[in-house]
């Protein structure tokens, strides 16, 4: 297992944390998403190193963006 932290900006309620974490959970290979919603940190874990490129796409593709690595 492996796992990697985001900085997602645009989520500010529950419903964003519903929405990100079911656009990254469908990933190949994702096990878990954790979100600390006050942070605007997403927390992916995955059989392999989460790659951070499909990540954001998913992030993208929910409405939100993917900022950076923490």
């Amino acid at each position: 297992m492996s796992s990697a932290t985001y900085t997602v900006s645009g989520m500010t309620c529950d419903h964003c944390r519903a929405t990100v974490t079911k656009a990254i959970g469908a990933l190949d290979g994702v096990t878990g998403v954790d979100i600390d919603l006050a942070g605007g940190r997403v927390t992916v874990t995955a059989a392999d190193e989460p790659d951070d490129t499909v990540i954001a796409g998913a992030v993208d593709e929910a409405g939100y963006e993917l900022t950076g690595r923490a």
